[in-house]
């Protein structure tokens, strides 16, 4: 693998870490958010400082041949610790035994990352090596303990990442699963990366000569197995975005024809709140929920419950169920006061001077009235029933 093969991840990493600036800013406690934002720096910083244009350039800024080795290392097993924090957060549970679990991961790491510095210090490798350091020093006295060090501290951290997300992707359904098991897909590539650089070093250790397995195999599976493995950290992430602000949208569309119902009750020249072309679609919604009760509110006097009671018998007697013959009855109300105040906006209400209010619990039920109105045939006779003469 050259420069490109390392730098093109690590560009992706940035780009996702920029994504995840703004939200950051503004939740900046959120230990989940600062867990994803820890892993994007340390996954860029592992392939960009695992480049060998990278290690030749830190090499020689230094003046310390080989110094990039426990740089990368140090990089790899932090990694691993914010790997193993960020499903901790991600998984949920009792806040303070996340945070108990996430600092004795931590300090684990944290004394492998200290071991892998001692001992390169300690060991002696003057002759610089830009991609086969592993197998070239591999019976390096301290060098090689570096090396066994940081491999285990990965591999441990690989298989438990492995079992925590296999586990955890058969408790859950959608998008989180899949996500769950792309990670698992990606891990079990770092396992073959791991077999591929034990096995290379085991062998110098005991003589024999398999460095291909760790020049030439290992960095390609190092590379794809942390690409996919991002695909399965962002992937449930997006999506349930995406899937919420769809959710958002839809709701409301569908609430379009209820709100054009009752806004052509409206006074002439009454206020009306515009939204900028960016607002967000939760404030839209809200913006015409309000707009809904307040019609609501206007129609008040004009309510009249039998046209409410008539609509829900007849919606009952024609096989529908509770949430929907209480939405086509107000739905009727509604359509019936809208009528009504059409003809005699000055009118005081329904003969028997009762006033009736729309009882909706939140959007869903808004939701629900605004379908009736646009597709109940009970709504239309309710409508045709109270149409003004000639109109």
């Amino acid at each position: 693998m050259n420069g490109p093969d390392y730098y093109i991840p690590a560009v992706a990493m940035g780009v996702s870490l920029v994504c995840k600036v703004p939200a950051l800013r503004t939740n900046w406690r959120d230990p989940l958010l600062r867990s994803v934002c820890v892993l994007l720096v340390l996954a860029g910083a592992v392939f960009t400082f695992a480049a060998p244009p990278t290690i030749e350039a830190v090499n020689g800024w230094t003046g310390i041949p080989n110094v990039s080795a426990p740089l990368v290392y140090s990089l790899m097993t932090a990694f691993s610790a914010s790997c193993l924090v960020l499903v901790f957060n991600w998984r949920g549970g009792p806040a303070e035994e996340i945070r108990r679990t996430s600092q004795r991961w931590i300090a684990g790491y944290f004394v492998v990352v200290v071991a892998i510095v001692v001992l390169f210090a300690l060991g002696d490798a003057p002759v610089e090596r830009l991609r086969d350091f592993d197998t070239y020093y591999a019976n390096t006295p301290y060098i090689r303990l570096m090396i066994a060090a940081y491999l285990l501290a990965h591999n441990a951290a690989v298989l438990m990442m492995v079992s925590m997300c296999w586990r955890w992707s058969l408790r859950v359904r959608g998008w989180l699963r899949t996500g769950l098991v792309i990670i698992v897909a990606g891990y079990t590539i770092s396992l073959a990366y791991d077999a591929a650089k034990m096995s290379a070093v085991a062998a110098r250790w005991l003589g024999h000569d398999l460095d291909y397995l760790s020049t030439y195999l290992a960095p390609p599976l190092a590379s794809g197995a942390a690409l996919v493995s991002s695909v399965g950290f962002v992937l449930p992430l997006v999506c349930q975005r995406v899937s919420d602000s769809w959710h958002t949208w839809s709701t409301y569309r569908r609430l379009g024809a209820l709100w054009h119902e009752v806004h052509s009750t409206a006074p002439s020249g009454s206020p009306c709140v515009r939204m900028s072309w960016w607002s967000p679609a939760e404030i839209r919604v809200i913006q015409r929920e309000s707009d809904i009760h307040d019609g609501f509110l206007r129609l008040g006097p004009s309510f009249d419950r039998r046209h409410r009671d008539t609509a829900y018998e007849r919606a009952r007697a024609a096989g529908a169920d509770e949430e929907t013959a209480r939405a086509v009855a107000d739905a009727a109300m509604v359509a019936a006061a809208v009528r009504a105040s059409a003809a005699d906006p000055e009118g005081a209400g329904s003969d028997d001077g009762e006033r009736v209010l729309v009882l909706a619990e939140g959007p869903r039920d808004l939701v629900r009235i605004s379908h009736a109105l646009r597709h109940s045939p009970l709504v239309a006779a309710v409508r045709r029933q109270t149409a003004p003469a000639g109109g």
